[in-house]
């Protein structure tokens, strides 16, 4: 598995927006498209920093995905989101995963 964990700071006032972006991006998702699963986060100490954890059965699949015509109509609508709430660009970590579980 691969993952990346993206970070992004939220202008003030948009904290009610971000609901808004999950359903966007959740709505752009296209079956098979390697995406495992996603989880959006704010950190505790600093509400304006968004981070989200994105994991993918492999990179290969991940930016396979990035390219893929059948979710650029629906990632429209999120960037302009994103462009709307977020100061600045996203800051992109890429991990490799190498343990996951859940209960």
């Amino acid at each position: 598995m691969w993952a990346q964990m993206i970070t992004s700071y939220l202008k003030p006032g948009k904290e009610d927006q971000l609901a808004t972006l999950t359903a966007q991006l959740k709505a752009a998702e296209q079956p098979d498209s390697g995406l495992v699963h996603s989880t959006a986060t704010r950190d505790s100490k600093d509400p304006s920093r968004v981070i989200m954890f994105v994991v993918f059965e492999s990179e290969e699949k991940a930016r396979a995905r990035e390219n893929d015509p059948r979710r650029q109509e629906g990632l429209t609508e999120a960037r302009a989101t994103m462009m709307e709430i977020f100061e600045g660009a996203p800051e992109f970590t890429d991990l490799t995963v190498i343990d996951d579980w859940s209960l």
